[in-house]
């Protein structure tokens, strides 16, 4: 399992700023060096919202998620730890790593009531190793971090990925599982794998697109787990289950399970959403993944759209069909692609638990305005979504928008408001998107939208 290097972490132009070096000179005033940058900013308690789905749409997403793999391939019996789990760090770690470890373990015990905890020795369950970026894709080339059963090192991945010991099929009880996250990547991009890892090491191995309000979900608009996630994983370590069990002794204790944990789900009416093509999923991974042509991904997108209309989807897959066409096509064909990102946000809009979604495409749907001199416009369109970005914890996504939203203050004329607004989006994008370098790159992107600045200030 991994997670996928996927330019959708949605902002702009990608998700770090390229094609800039350290020494670059400012291309406009007020661009902060490193001297005068603010100290990075940290989320403070979680909040978490509890899933609004019907009981029996968790039932089937359980077993989705619990009885087959990315790959398609099906798991006869269900796995999981027994016993309390003990989990240690090894390698080079960076700073934020262990706060934002120490953070998501309180989570794990208090939300799922999964009894974990870190230890030093070599005998802990699981193993965190942080390595450099280069490490993991010399092992994986697509992955940004991933975990894998029986061993403790990413030196022993090479000579073990072929091993019946690190096939998840035949694996009913966890007993060792590594993590690979990487040392060297934004602050925010290393707690995201250390959230999706450690879920899928403790509980479900399966993504399913068809799941709007999840981590399990390889569109990566989730940053951390969701209320829908802590439930499935307190649900896996429920004591009515064990590991071993078929699908269908699972399936014949969830009801129970569900209406102890979730009993709002019982009063809500299921949605039933359909399963998701495997030549959508397909097309959106060439879309937007690594190593296709230009060309190959607008095709790809356009096909992807296709397959949603033809399915007749209404829901967040359609719209981010749309989504997808808008970002493949805003360089070339501006204003097709802001009629593609306003088809999305009309989808997301009639979904419910999309907020998130929607923060994203205002976004998009901003950065066209101010292109356009229509700061008011702009700030219509991003006001209501910076508490979403900060209660869903995506600190580089409310950074851009607070980017946004003060060279669209200055549009207007409120330059000493813009001035305060871009000085505190620093904090927060420099735990979102890393080295001051790559702040400072952002910086200058989102102001070369401004009509008033330009690409050379």
């Amino acid at each position: 399992m991994r997670r996928v290097i996927l330019p959708i972490c949605l902002m702009l132009g990608a998700c770090v700023p390229g094609n800039y070096t350290y020494n670059e000179p400012a291309s406009r005033a007020a661009l902060p060096q490193e001297s005068t940058m603010p100290p990075m900013k940290a989320f403070s308690a979680p909040r978490p919202v509890p899933p609004q789905r019907s009981n029996r749409d968790i039932i089937r997403d359980f077993l989705d998620l619990s009885f087959q793999m990315e790959s398609g391939r099906m798991l006869q019996h269900f796995s999981r730890f027994e016993g309390p789990v003990t989990l240690r760090v090894t390698g080079e770690p960076p700073i934020s790593l262990m706060a934002d470890l120490n953070r998501l373990i309180h989570r794990l015990r208090t939300e799922a009531g999964i009894d974990i905890r870190r230890v030093s020795d070599e005998g802990a369950n699981i193993t965190i190793e942080a390595v450099s970026r280069d490490d993991i894709r010399r092992q994986l080339p697509t992955a940004a971090c991933f975990v894998v059963p029986n061993i403790s090192r990413i030196t022993q991945y090479r000579s073990a990925r072929n091993a019946r010991s690190t096939d998840w099929t035949r694996i009913t009880r966890r007993e060792k599982i590594a993590i690979f996250v990487p040392n060297d990547s934004s602050p925010q991009e290393v707690r995201d794998c250390l959230h999706e890892e450690l879920a899928q090491a403790l509980g479900p191995l399966n993504d399913l697109y068809r799941l709007n309000d999840s981590v399990f979900n390889d569109d990566n608009v989730h940053a951390v787990l969701t209320g829908f996630d802590m439930l499935i994983l307190r649900a896996y370590y429920s004591p009515e289950l064990r590991a071993g069990m078929t699908r269908r002794e699972v399936e014949a204790r969830l009801p129970a399970i569900l209406s102890r944990l979730n009993p709002g789900g019982d009063r809500i009416g299921p949605r039933f959403y359909g399963s998701t093509p495997r030549a959508w999923i397909d097309a959106i991974q060439t879309a937007l993944g690594p190593g296709a042509r230009p060309a190959q991904r607008r095709e790809a997108a356009v096909d992807a759209l296709r397959i949603a209309q033809a399915v007749g989807w209404a829901d967040h897959r359609r719209a981010f069909s749309h989504f997808a066409l808008g970002r493949l096509t805003q360089a070339s064909d501006p204003d097709f692609a802001q009629d593609q990102f306003a088809a999305a946000d009309q989808f997301y809009q009639r979904t419910p638990g999309t907020e998130l979604h929607r923060a994203f495409t205002a976004a998009q749907l901003a950065s066209y305005a101010i292109a356009q001199g229509r700061g008011e416009d702009a700030l219509m369109l991003i006001g209501p979504h910076l508490g979403t970005a900060e209660r869903f914890e995506n600190a580089a996504l409310l950074a851009t928008l607070q980017m946004l939203r003060a060279e669209a203050l200055e549009l207007t004329g409120r330059v000493a408001e813009a001035r305060s607004v871009r000085l505190d989006s620093l904090g927060w994008a420099r735990y979102g998107y890393g080295a001051d370098w790559a702040v400072r790159a952002k910086l200058r992107e989102v102001g070369a939208l401004s009509p008033l600045k330009g690409p050379n200030g």
